[in-house]
């Protein structure tokens, strides 16, 4: 039989980018034995994506990106040869919906998959002056355009889905929950419970301000009892009068330092761009075995079952006593952790999740 052939459109390079390596590209070696045969235009080089979150590095982002258009550019007259185009997020990061336009017309079949709420044009928490002055520069309607044009959309989130139905022409949007490889996201065989438990948290400088939010719980928690806060990211961070370590996020290390973690958190703000939150980092704790305290809103809420393997909290109060509950309570963190990697097992492993690639993929 005549293998199909997949061009994947994507911002950053093949194993780099969290977004895209702990989401699709995991699913690549299924779609090889399903008969696809996948090739992948990313539209950064690898000097670009190193330097992204540099405030640095000027010279190389202006080469990098113009060196993604003549890409994309080149994509352009090879597209007819495939028989389908994969696009994550966007096809270029700047100007109008043209080369998303161009795509659309010389492709066969397009799906779609976007993460967030990015057909939000005026989300700017946490961003620079330089970053806000880029933004403006940024194609406000190229994720609304491919919504509505492509054959197929792909969410991460359940409450885009009938916004994406009703925008899109075909009505054909699915609901992909956020997934990890079950067999490398595993508890620490040689676990042991920490004389101060740790609480944990991971993410990237972007958003970092959901972690400052909840600087008051941490200071109030302190006057209540004893922990350790670990912060692994790729960003300074400070807090006076915590018992605090930052670790730098590496791709070697990401498992054995969330097995470092008794406790983790996911905190979020109740807004729309929260709403688009596909819950991967409450994912993260859950395959691990931890248990978590995490805001109840969103997909979060879904995925996190309050009092079984993790607490759902509103409040600032709620977060403090939650965190105390499990801090003093060292039976119910390992309840709440084997039942949480119990419920990733048979919900959000991809072992499970990847059918439902291989359905949408198929269907086309």
């Amino acid at each position: 039989m005549k293998k199909k052939k997949i061009l994947v459109l994507c911002p950053y390079p093949k194993g780099e980018a969290a977004g895209q390596r702990l989401k699709y590209e995991q699913y690549f070696n299924d779609w090889e034995k399903e008969g696809y045969e996948i090739t992948i235009s990313s539209f950064s080089d690898i000097n670009l994506w190193r330097s992204l979150y540099s405030p640095k590095n000027n010279f190389i982002k202006i080469l990098g990106t113009l060196r993604g258009y003549i890409i994309r550019i080149r994509d352009l007259f090879y597209l007819k040869k495939y028989d389908l185009i994969y696009i994550f997020m966007w096809v270029t990061p700047f100007g109008t919906t043209l080369f998303e336009r161009l795509v659309r017309f010389l492709s066969k079949k397009v799906i779609y998959d976007f993460d967030d709420a990015v057909h939000l044009t005026n989300h700017v928490q946490n961003r620079s002056l330089v970053q806000k002055v880029i933004g403006l520069f940024r194609g406000k309607n190229k994720t609304n355009y491919l919504i509505k044009s492509s054959d197929h959309v792909i969410v991460s989130s359940p409450f885009h889905v009938d916004f994406c139905k009703e925008k899109n022409r075909k009505s054909n949007c699915t609901y992909i929950p956020c997934s990890l490889d079950g067999s490398r996201f595993v508890p620490s065989k040689t676990k042991h419970q920490n004389d101060i438990p740790v609480i944990g948290w991971t993410g990237t400088f972007s958003s970092k301000f959901y972690l400052d939010s909840l600087m008051k719980v941490f200071l109030e928690l302190k006057k209540r009892c004893d922990f350790k806060l670990l912060i692994i990211g790729n960003f300074d961070f400070t807090l006076p009068n915590i018992n605090l370590e930052v670790i730098k996020w590496t791709k070697k290390n990401e498992v054995q330092d969330l097995q470092l973690i008794d406790i983790g958190i996911y905190p979020l703000l109740p807004d729309e761009w929260g709403l688009g939150k596909g819950a991967l980092k409450a994912i993260h704790y859950m395959a691990i075995g931890i248990p978590l305290v995490a805001t109840d809103f969103g997909t979060t809420s879904l995925v996190v079952k309050d009092k079984v393997n993790g607490f759902l909290v509103k409040s600032e109060k709620e977060w403090v006593e939650a965190l105390e509950n499990l801090i003093q309570d060292i039976k119910k963190r390992k309840e709440f952790g084997e039942k949480g990697r119990e419920i990733f097992e048979f919900n959000y492993s991809t072992n499970v999740v990847k059918n439902k690639y291989l359905s949408v993929l198929n269907s086309l």
